[in-house]
C-alpha cells in the first residue's frame, strides 16, 4: 500500500498548483503528481510564461516601442539571435519554478516527479523514466490538471525545424526570414506578431473569414492594420492542403491553388488536452475527441470525488481562470465554502500591439437588443500615448443608454491587459460611467483614457437626453 492523501492532484500548473494550495490551507494532506522537469506546468515552461517573455525580449531589442519616437531604423540590437531572446525566458522560467517549487514546500506539499494515472478510481500509480519502481498513491480526493499540448493536424510531417507547432518555436536555432503561420488563433496571432516585429515575413493563413471574432472588431481592425503595417500578409477563408519540405525551405499549398514559400511553417491548430496517458477508463471517466474532460459548475467530474480544472476543461483555457477554478475545486471538495467564478473576467491577448477586454462586445449587445452608447479614447489624444510613442492604441467604452452603467471595456495597445482591470473593477461593484467622469486620474498616465472616453459617452447621452425631452 502506498501513501495516503486527502488530495492528489495531478499537474502543477496554475489551476493544479492553486487546487493545492488551497486544500493544504485548509490543514489536508496533499500531494501533486507531475512530469520531471515539467514544474510549473505548460504555464511556465512552454506557454503562457516563455511566450510572453519572449514578446517582452521581443519589443526591448528590436527598441520598436520607441521608433515613433526616434524613427523606423531604431534599434537597441542590429543582430538578434534566438540566443538573445532565449536567454531572458530560460531566466525567467528558471525563478518561476523555484517561486513554484517554494510555495507547495513551505505548504507541505509532496511532490511526486513522473507520469500519473488511474490504477482505479482512487489510487495513482506515479511511473517515473529515472526510476525503475512505480509509486503508489491514494486519495480521497482527485484533481486532474494535465493542461494541454499543441494539437497537430493528422498529414502534417513536423520536424523541430522547418515544421513546427507553438512548443517548438522555443527551440528554433535561427530566426527565419520568413514563416508561414497557419491558424489566426490567440497564439497564431501572437506569434505572428512578435517574429514581424523582429523582421521576418509572416503570412497567416485562416480558414475562417476573419480573425479574433470573439473580439470587438474595431479593436480586431486595428490590430490588423498595425499587423499589416509590420508587413504581415493574410490569407483569410483559405485551406493549407499540404507543406513541401527541402533543405532551402519550405511551400505551403493552399486549396485555393495559392503556393506560399517560407523558411519555416508553424502550425497554431488549438490545443489537445494531455489525457491519454491518465488511463481515465480505470476511473470511470473519459475524455472527447479533444483530449478535454466534462465537469458541472463546481469543476466536478462525472466520479464525484474526482475534479478536472484548467484547459483540459475547456472555454476559457486562461492561467487566470485556471488558478481560479483549482481553488473552487479544493474549497469545494471539502466543504469550505467558496463562491464559484464570476461570469465578469478580462481577457489577454499578448501580441503586438495588446488586446484586452471585459464584458460585452458591440455585436453582442446588438444581437440581444440592448441599447448602448460608445466612447473612445485614442493614445494620440493622451500625454502619456506622446511621451511614449504610442499614437496607435485605443480605448473604447460601451455604457448602456437606459442606466449609464459600464457595459464593456475594450482596448488595444500599450498595456492593454494591465488597463483594463480599471474598468473591470468598476463593472464589477456595478459603476456607472458618470464614476469614471468625475473620477481624478494621475497625469499624464495611460489610465486618464478612461476618463477621455467617458467624458465622449457622456456627452452623447446628454445629447440624446436632450432630444428625447
Amino acid at each position: 500500500m502506498g501513501a495516503k492523501y486527502d488530495l492528489i492532484v495531478i499537474g502543477s500548473g496554475p489551476g493544479g498548483q492553486k487546487a493545492a494550495i488551497a486544500a493544504a490551507k485548509l490543514g489536508k494532506t496533499v500531494a501533486v503528481v507531475e512530469r520531471g522537469r515539467m514544474l510549473g506546468g505548460v504555464c511556465i515552461n512552454t506557454g503562457t510564461i516563455p511566450s510572453k517573455t519572449l514578446r517582452e525580449a521581443v519589443l526591448y531589442l528590436t527598441g520598436m516601442n520607441q521608433r515613433e519616437l526616434y524613427g523606423a531604423g531604431y534599434r537597441v540590437k542590429d543582430h538578434i539571435t534566438p540566443a538573445d531572446l532565449l536567454s531572458r525566458t530560460r531566466h525567467v522560467i528558471e525563478r518561476e519554478i523555484e517561486v513554484v517549487r517554494d510555495q507547495l514546500t513551505r505548504n507541505n506539499v509532496d511532490l511526486h516527479t513522473g507520469h500519473g494515472r488511474f490504477r482505479d478510481p482512487h489510487t495513482i500509480v506515479v511511473e517515473d523514466a529515472a526510476r525503475a519502481e512505480l509509486t503508489t498513491l491514494t486519495g480521497d480526493y482527485i484533481v486532474l490538471a494535465p493542461g494541454t499540448s499543441p494539437a497537430r493536424p493528422q498529414g502534417v510531417a513536423f520536424d523541430e525545424r522547418r515544421v513546427l507547432d507553438s512548443d517548438g518555436i522555443l527551440d528554433l536555432e535561427a530566426l527565419p526570414g520568413s514563416m508561414v503561420v497557419v491558424g489566426a488563433g490567440v497564439i497564431g496571432i501572437e506569434y505572428a506578431s512578435m517574429f514581424a516585429a523582429l523582421g521576418t515575413r509572416v503570412t497567416v493563413v485562416e480558414k475562417r473569414a476573419s480573425m479574433l471574432d470573439f473580439c470587438d472588431p474595431e479593436i480586431v481592425e486595428a490590430l490588423t492594420y498595425h499587423l499589416r503595417d509590420l508587413a504581415v500578409t493574410f490569407r483569410f477563408g483559405e485551406q493549407v492542403t499540404g507543406v513541401e519540405v527541402s533543405p532551402a525551405g519550405t511551400v505551403t499549398s493552399l486549396a485555393s491553388g495559392k503556393r506560399i514559400p517560407a523558411d519555416a511553417v508553424m502550425y497554431s491548430a488549438g490545443r489537445q488536452g494531455q489525457t491519454a496517458r491518465l488511463d481515465l477508463h480505470n476511473a470511470g471517466l473519459e475524455a472527447d475527441d479533444r483530449g478535454r474532460i466534462a465537469v458541472d459548475d463546481n469543476y466536478r467530474t462525472a466520479v464525484d470525488h474526482i475534479y478536472a480544472v484548467g484547459d483540459v476543461i475547456g472555454f476559457p483555457a486562461l492561467a487566470s481562470t485556471s488558478m481560479e477554478q483549482g481553488r473552487v475545486a479544493a474549497c469545494h471538495a471539502f466543504g469550505e465554502p467558496v463562491d464559484q467564478l464570476p461570469e465578469l473576467h478580462p481577457v489577454g491577448i499578448y501580441a503586438i500591439p495588446e488586446i484586452s477586454y471585459v464584458g460585452s462586445t458591440e455585436v453582442e449587445l446588438t444581437r440581444d437588443a440592448v441599447p448602448y452608447e460608445t466612447g473612445v479614447a485614442r493614445y494620440r489624444e493622451l500625454a502619456r500615448g506622446q511621451i511614449a510613442g504610442d499614437s496607435y492604441g485605443m480605448l473604447k467604452l460601451l455604457v448602456s443608454t437606459e442606466d449609464r452603467t459600464v457595459l464593456g471595456v475594450h482596448i488595444v495597445g500599450t498595456h492593454a491587459t494591465e488597463l483594463v482591470h480599471i474598468g473591470q473593477a468598476v463593472m464589477g461593484c456595478g459603476g456607472t460611467v458618470d464614476y469614471l467622469v468625475d473620477a481624478v486620474f494621475n497625469y499624464p498616465t495611460y489610465a486618464e483614457a478612461y476618463k477621455v472616453a467617458a467624458l465622449d459617452v457622456a456627452n452623447k447621452l446628454r445629447t440624446l437626453d436632450r432630444l428625447q425631452s
